[in-house]
């Protein structure tokens, strides 16, 4: 008996999925944010988020539908994570740089769903159509953008089959982005403070103004000093950097937050002079960009603490700690707010 190759047998099996799709999905017609109306099951039991962003809304709608992590969670985010979801497999990525997952991988884990949260361009939606075509499972799209999260929250959450889980996380982010555009309607342009996001161990990658980035910086009314013709990361020289002269930095870099103080090419910019160098918070996920998701919720209430320390109501640390505990199930104590937050 001659038996077929990996390559083969996941050739034919992709060839006879894709043959019948209507028989293996039956269930509801949704709308996702392309206009594309697709097939879901009534009540998703495995599902596979295609990029971080959609990864981490799953986890915070339906933790048991998932079935692996984009990429494995780093160790010091497992404590933040629920047990049941931090164990789970790395699969890969199916979007975004560095795609590293293939179709044979994806069906292995028999997911019954594919989702994805983020950018909603020509590339993503025809990715999508045609994964689905080749893979004959449902991909959904959904709008991740700051303008569209709460409406972005409850599609995901329709999709998923969970419209009370996501009617309280969308509740949340209306909240959050209505208390925070109250704020800023009491401070005027000239006390908005310009902002340098450095990345890395020198600090010189930095998302341009306009970049999903850098999204959150604008959303939360400060002055992206970097303006580079891309909608990705730059990388910037030390003396383009004095010549800004942010008032703020803020970093998701450990090494450069607790080394830039003492290196000679950062001397003399306002933000390193004055103490205004911010270590954003990064577990589970980051609170600026690590991924552009739901987590940026907790960012824009921290950043504006960070850049409003006079005007920023409500109390830092339980608000933190309220959102951790409704997104991703476990609340902070004292101890765990401190090494988060760093005071």
């Amino acid at each position: 008996m001659i038996l077929p190759s990996r390559r083969g047998f996941a050739a034919a099996l992709l060839a006879l999925v894709a043959a019948l799709p209507a028989l293996a999905f039956e269930g509801r017609t949704v709308t996702d944010a392309t206009g594309r109306e697709v097939q879901v099951p009534d009540d998703p039991a495995r599902v596979f988020a295609a990029g971080p962003p959609a990864a981490t809304l799953l986890y915070a709608l339906k933790p048991q539908a998932m079935i692996g992590w984009v990429s494995a969670p780093k160790p010091e985010a497992l404590p933040w994570l629920r047990p049941e979801a931090a164990g789970l497999p790395e699969l890969g990525r199916l979007t975004g740089r560095g795609d590293t997952l293939n179709l044979e991988v994806l069906l292995s884990t028999g997911p019954d769903l594919i989702v994805d949260y983020g950018t909603v361009s020509g590339t993503y939606v025809d990715l999508a159509g045609r994964i689905q075509q080749q893979a004959g499972l449902p991909y959904v799209l959904i709008d991740g953008s700051f303008a569209h999260m709460p409406q972005g929250i409850r599609q995901m959450a329709e999709v998923l089959d969970v419209a009370e889980r996501g009617e309280a996380l969308a509740a949340y982010a209306e909240n959050t982005l209505a208390r925070l555009d109250a704020l800023l309607a009491g401070i005027p342009d000239a006390d908005r403070p310009s902002v340098y996001l450095a990345r890395g161990p020198e600090g010189l990658e930095t998302p341009a103004r306009g970049s999903i980035n850098a999204e959150i910086i604008e959303r939360v009314g400060g002055r992206n000093v970097v303006e580079a013709g891309t909608d990705g990361l730059a990388t910037v020289s030390p003396e383009q950097v004095q010549a800004w002269a942010p008032e703020v930095i803020i970093t998701i870099d450990r090494q450069f937050a607790a080394n830039v103080g003492a290196m000679p090419e950062w001397q003399g910019i306002p933000a390193v002079e004055n103490g205004r160098v911010y270590l954003a918070p990064s577990a589970p996920f980051g609170f600026i960009d690590a991924p552009p998701s739901v987590n940026r919720l907790a960012g824009l209430i921290w950043l504006s603490h960070k850049l409003y320390p006079q005007a920023a109501t409500g109390d830092l640390r339980a608000d933190v700690a309220e959102f951790y505990e409704l997104f991703y199930g476990l609340r902070p104590d004292d101890a765990a707010l401190t090494a988060l937050l760093g005071d």
